[in-house]
């Protein structure tokens, strides 16, 4: 707050005027705290400094009385924090004069004086100072530069007294950031949100300038994932930084302290994330040299996980070394280059250049086509998200672009056409709808698929007349006949795209003709929508009034197949949701298993998690007959995930009838993996400056370990198949605001951290028809922990820290799934029992 003893006369002035051979004095306070959201100013961490503050003008253009020099001198400072020296050289800097130019109530650009070897700190609180002699006194919009950059302030001028207002979100600074690309995961992608406002009352009286005070830009918590009872840092005047190593042998130094933590056996503890967390702030802040350091350094087990941490760390030093370390034509290195890649994937603010480097080495040779696949899928994704920050235009998103859109038609090898179709999948390109429309009418079932899924993906606002009408002739077979799943897509596709009354009738219609497990799963899945009252239900139940379209003989028809979905967690901030379809053969045997995890906030859909099995050509091992369609199916069993919106390669578990046999006598029950590794999930980085003219800066992070993986057994003594999909992670949170003046420093620090397991479990007894199936949806008992550390510190070394933990475990649970599914488990148990 800034409060004048001798008053700047402004009557009839475009602003503050000053008179000459007249001193003003002011008293000048300027107070930091940092804390959590609800934290209270008693318990806050940072510091306060009061001055003295004298004004005089130099010089006035005789032709302007508004166009003037004026000098400020900083003539008394108290500090709060303890121990500070108040003779240091640059308190001492604290105390020259300076001057700026002030011209019609604004101080001109660049128009600031002063000594020149201050130390930066010093100059910008001097500017944060004069910057409060800014004022309009007519109401308004106006764009001003001040110490916090080019700003848009609004003026609101009533009754001798102007209130400005500054937006801090709209000032433009050579200051650098970044954030998460996704809406739902973004920045605090939305872990938190920042906004923050300047909002300076000044009162008049008399025709004269009495007082100016500037209200304190605030941190406004908006918490998108499950809220915590300690929030996440607050600025009590804003917000502030993460300290990060900086000498030549800190990386390495802390990767040793480090490596433990993230062997494979750590990778289900929050200590792994946490590490990684820890060693993404070192690489950083590390050159190409001492990074690759590393690199060569870690042991065979910990090496993948270095891998995740260098690639996420998104500096051109971190992106060098990798493509100086992998190479990709050895077919040994699989799991280094795929866990490279699905980190390119995930990166929180991916540049160009990552993309141009996937070009160069999809040019290249490969040692294995697998990665060649997975080069060109995430590709993919990397279009997609520079396409989110305005990036569409390119030279190497341009050229990747053509690629993948030219890709389906260029081969005829079907693993080539897939690859190129799950790229355009992750590439949400509007452009891809027309191919996908195509290949959802091919004559090859994985098309179909592919296809489906993807134009599922889409804003229902593209979804064009030409691509509803192709969507519903491949569900009702006009041309030619499709095997049930991707019928079963289609269906989903036409469901989820704001259908007409014409369609759900004619979905409804169909029930009844369709293949005995078909019927049961359509009439699930409308159940399902009706229930869950997702968009289509309203169309639904209008026409379901209508009893040609439902009725007994529709809506009892029998099976195992089903659809549900169900609520995960509900809040204020976000909504996630879960949903199961499990689609079955006549015979018995899994068709297809698709589980999903989608999480909402704000409006914004994040598709967290899709897990999905298909199976065919398994009815020669039992004798049964293949449905309508799938007579000459190739034996094929695989899965393929989707995770946080990004499609990953497929694997198979087995393909051709040689080794469907192989691997049923070679099965060990054991699950295979689909992706394993250490995921940034929440990369947030900003520096403001205050209107004090401190520079404060946030960083928040979040760290995710994760595994998944997948299996399917299959016994024909018992007549009994089992498929389970078990996904485990921790999860860890770090944000860190400082506001730090060099020679002393005030910050706070919070985390939360969880570890957690999600087993999704389906065993079919077929021994008589309708078979029993159970699905079991189990979530484990969890712990979760967060922690606090409010700190204080000078550069004496000499600190104040408090630390504040708490920890708690969370009751694992079973999630609900329909009454039919319950009464199934009971026989299935009661049977094995």
């Amino acid at each position: 707050m800034i409060i004048l003893t001798k008053y700047l006369n402004i009557g009839g002035a475009a602003g503050p005027r000053l008179n000459n051979n007249q001193l003003y004095k002011f008293s000048y306070t300027t107070e930091v705290l940092v804390d959590k959201a609800r934290g209270s100013k008693e318990g806050s961490a940072g510091y306060k400094i009061s001055s003295d503050v004298d004004v005089n003008l130099v010089w006035r253009d005789p032709s302007s009385k508004d166009d003037q020099l004026i000098q400020l001198a900083v003539r008394r400072s108290n500090h709060s924090i303890k121990y500070i020296n108040k003779k240091t050289t640059k308190m001492a800097a604290l105390t020259k004069p300076f001057m700026v130019h002030l011209r019609n109530g604004k101080v001109r650009a660049k128009a600031f004086y002063s000594f020149w070897a201050e130390p930066a700190t010093i100059k910008n609180i001097k500017r944060g100072l004069a910057s409060l002699l800014q004022v309009q006194l007519r109401t308004g919009k106006v764009v001003e530069n001040d110490v916090s950059g080019r700003c848009t302030v609004e003026y609101k001028a009533a009754q001798g007294q102007v209130t400005r207002t500054k937006n801090l979100e709209t000032c433009k600074t050579a200051e650098s950031g970044f954030t998460t690309h996704s809406q739902v995961c973004q920045h605090p992608d939305q872990l938190t949100v920042l906004k923050y406002e300047s909002r300076s009352p000044v009162l008049l009286q008399c025709s004269l300038l009495k007082m100016v005070s500037s209200a304190r830009p605030w941190l406004k918590r908006h918490t998108h994932w499950p809220s915590t009872p300690a929030d996440l840092p607050q600025l009590k005047s804003c917000p502030g930084t993460v300290n990060a190593c900086a000498t030549s042998e800190c990386l390495f130094e802390h990767w040793q302290s480090q490596q433990k933590q993230l062997e494979p056996a750590s990778l289900s503890k929050a200590t792994a994330p946490r590490s990684f967390l820890a060693l993404i702030q070192s690489i950083r802040k590390a050159s190409k040299d001492e990074i690759l350091k590393v690199l060569k350094s870690a042991s065979k087990t910990t090496l993948p996980q270095v891998v995740d941490a260098v690639t996420s760390s998104q500096t051109e030093a971190s992106l060098d070394a990798m493509l100086e370390f992998l190479n990709f034509t050895d077919a040994k290195g699989l799991v280094l280059q795929e866990r490279f890649l699905y980190a390119c994937g995930f990166s929180s603010h991916p540049n160009e250049r990552m993309l141009q480097a996937l070009l160069d080495i999809s040019k290249g040779k490969f040692g294995s086509t697998d990665i060649k696949e997975s080069v060109v899928i995430i590709m993919g994704a990397l279009i997609h998200k520079l396409c989110q920050k305005g990036g569409c235009d390119l030279p190497a998103v341009v050229q990747a672009k053509k690629l993948i859109l030219a890709g389906p038609d260029s081969t005829e090898v079907e693993s080539e056409v897939q690859m190129y179709l799950l790229a355009l999948k992750n590439s949400m390109l509007p452009e891809a709808i027309p191919i996908f429309t195509k290949f959802a009418e091919s004559e090859v079932g994985a098309y179909n698929t592919i296809a489906l899924t993807a134009l599922q993906r889409y804003n229902v606002n593209l979804m064009t007349n030409e691509v509803k009408q192709t969507v519903n002739r491949v569900y009702h077979q006009n041309r030619r006949i499709y095997e049930k799943n991707v019928r079963a897509a289609a269906a989903d596709v036409i469901l989820s795209s704001n259908p007409s009354y014409i369609e759900v009738k004619n979905l409804l219609l169909s029930i009844g003709n369709l293949p005995h497990e078909m019927n049961k799963y359509m009439l699930s899945k409308i159940q399902d929508i009706v229930r869950f009252q997702l968009p289509a239900s309203k169309v639904i139940q209008k026409a379901m009034k209508d009893m040609n379209s439902a009725n007994y003989n529709r809506f009892s028809k029998v099976g195992s197949s089903s659809a549900y979905s169900g609520f995960m967690a509900q809040s204020a901030d976000v909504t996630s949701t879960y949903s199961l379809d499990i689609l079955y053969s006549g015979s018995g045997i899994l068709r297809r298993s698709n589980m999903n995890i989608y999480g909402a906030s704000k409006g914004a859909m994040l598709h967290g998690l899709q897990v999905a099995i298909e199976a065919q050509g398994l009815e020669s091992l039992i004798a049964a007959t293949p449905d309508e369609g799938e007579e000459d199916l190739e034996s094929f069993a695989g899965m393929s995930a989707l995770l946080f919106d990004i499609q990953l390669r497929p694997v198979t578990f087995f393909k051709g009838y040689s080794d469907l046999m192989s691997k049923m006598f070679s099965m060990t029950g054991e699950p295979m993996n689909v992706v394993k590794g250490l995921i940034l999930l929440t990369d947030h980085s900003e520096v403001i400056t205050l209107q004090s003219g401190l520079k404060a800066s946030a960083e928040f992070q979040g760290g995710l370990a994760i595994d998944i993986s997948g299996g399917m057994e299959i016994s024909l003594w018992y007549r009994e198949s089992k498929t389970s999909v078990n996904n485990r992670g921790a999860f860890v949170v770090t944000g860190n605001v400082t506001v730090d003046m060099d020679f002393m420093r005030a910050g706070v620090e919070v985390s939360f951290e969880t570890e957690a397991s999600l087993d999704f479990i389906t065993t079919v007894q077929f021994s008589e028809y309708p078979f029993l199936v159970c699905m079991q949806m189990d979530k484990a008992t969890f712990p979760f922990s967060e922690h606090l550390t409010k700190y204080e510190s000078l550069s004496s070394g000499k600190s104040i820290v408090s630390r504040k933990s708490k920890k708690q475990l969370v009751p694992g649970s079973e999630f609900p799934l329909h009454q039919e599914n319950s009464n199934m488990c009971k026989k299935v148990f009661d049977s094995n029992w």
